[in-house]
């Protein structure tokens, strides 16, 4: 099949080789899957996938990667695969990434985030060569504030739960690696490190649990209520498509500039296009008649921000970089891949890859 992608995103990937951490989940198999429709030369380092039908294994056979199932704490075994492999770029997406579960493994939500960000940090200055690394955090690095105000990069870091505060402790040992070691020195070797903070993503063949659209998936299939805890809470909802396209936009530019990217950047929707979790439902059950929800919220769940919107305006100013698909298109465009037959699963992938870059 023919696959029609971005001039620019060709132009900088088509050849290159790009280490992917974290691979196996439903970012990283949405990631892959866009490189190889640039061409680039992959290779994923991350757990076995969690769930058995996710997109990974849907694209596997359609994506060319080597795949290394191995855990970013493997310190050792970390730095030889990318050593092994002398990548171009790397994009770290390798994670524990879920809020709630972090409230039950806080431990080990920060050995993961924490130590396995310095482990990939420290194998890339081991390169002798240009690198150019994206480390992917989230929107919920910004200490919470109270007015809803949207989030600009320049905000004070801060994270309420375990998975919050360890996505901002990645924020500063990226700072520190940028700091001790300037791309320009001789231990640097033109080494380029960007974070990426994203919005709430959905999208097709995302299986996590406490995330709402697996839950409105696993719940239609079973002819079930949705259960919704905080419809009022405010999310900067995007399609998987949108930050995605923003990390490869930005790893490109920077990887061929003199390191003016090198920062921190926001990705997510346009400034009127927050939803509350009770406006992402209200849009569901327009696409999918029949749909229904109950609001299960309870004093004793554990504390989720009630609002959280982020500013993209840099994104905007330095990148170029836009959103091509609204809310409603999202979420349409999510349920439309749910829908699919299992076996039609993959081209369909592909075909969303192929439209949104031709709109």
């Amino acid at each position: 099949m023919e696959i029609m992608v971005g001039e620019d995103l060709l132009k900088f990937y088509r050849g290159s080789k790009v280490f992917i951490t974290g691979n196996t989940g439903f970012k990283g198999s949405w990631l892959s899957a866009m490189l190889h429709t640039f061409q680039a030369d992959l290779k994923g380092y991350a757990l076995p996938p969690e769930f058995d039908e996710g997109i990974f294994q849907i694209l596997d056979s359609a994506v060319a990667s080597r795949n290394i199932f191995a855990d970013v704490r493997d310190r050792k075994r970390l730095h030889q695969e990318i050593a092994d492999f002398q990548p171009d770029y790397v994009f770290h997406l390798a994670a524990q990434p879920l809020v709630r579960r972090s409230y039950q493994i806080p431990a080990e939500t920060f050995e993961v985030n924490v130590a396995g960000t310095a482990n990939l940090l420290e194998a890339v200055l081991a390169l002798q060569k240009k690198v150019t690394v994206v480390v992917v955090t989230t929107d919920k690095v910004y200490l919470a504030n109270d007015h809803g105000k949207a989030h600009r990069e320049t905000d004070e870091l801060g994270g309420h739960d375990p998975y919050s505060a360890s996505k901002a402790c990645m924020e500063l040992v990226v700072n520190a690696f940028r700091s001790s070691f300037p791309a320009q020195n001789s231990v640097g070797q033109q080494k380029k490190i960007v974070t990426a903070r994203a919005g709430n993503v959905i999208g097709g063949g995302d299986w996590s649990e406490d995330r709402i659209v697996p839950d409105i998936i696993r719940a239609f299939r079973s002819s079930e209520t949705v259960q919704v805890r905080n419809p009022e809470s405010i999310r900067p909802w995007q399609h998987v498509l949108e930050p995605l396209s923003g990390y490869l936009l930005l790893a490109g530019l920077l990887h061929h500039s003199d390191g003016g990217y090198a920062s921190s950047y926001n990705f997510g929707p346009l400034p009127d296009d927050h939803l509350s979790v009770r406006g992402l439902m209200e849009a569901v059950k327009d696409e999918w008649p029949g749909a229904a929800w109950t609001d299960v919220s309870c004093e004793t769940h554990p504390h989720e921000t009630k609002v959280l919107r982020l500013d993209i305006t840099k994104a905007q100013q330095d990148l170029g970089w836009n959103p091509r698909l609204n809310a409603s298109e999202a979420i349409k465009w999510t349920l439309d891949w749910y829908r699919q037959p299992r076996n039609k699963q993959a081209e369909f992938t592909f075909d969303q890859i192929n439209q949104y870059f031709t709109r």
